[in-house]
């Protein structure tokens, strides 16, 4: 495992509770531009750890 590959993937995790966290108060207090925002950062959470894992995999070869 690279160690870029694992910051990507804990980079990635973070974002990703995060933006559930924002979405879910945003959602709790109809705030719907925190919940987008928490959406956001989900997918940006998502795309992180998918980078990460793809570092990792051509890293090996």
């Amino acid at each position: 495992m690279s160690a870029k590959g694992f910051s990507d993937k804990v980079k990635g995790f973070i974002n990703e509770t995060k933006g559930e966290l924002k979405e879910q108060i945003g959602d709790a207090t109809d705030n719907a531009k925190l919940e987008a925002k928490g959406k956001l950062d989900k997918l940006k959470g998502e795309a992180q750890k998918k980078t990460g894992e793809l570092k990792d995999k051509f890293n090996k070869k």
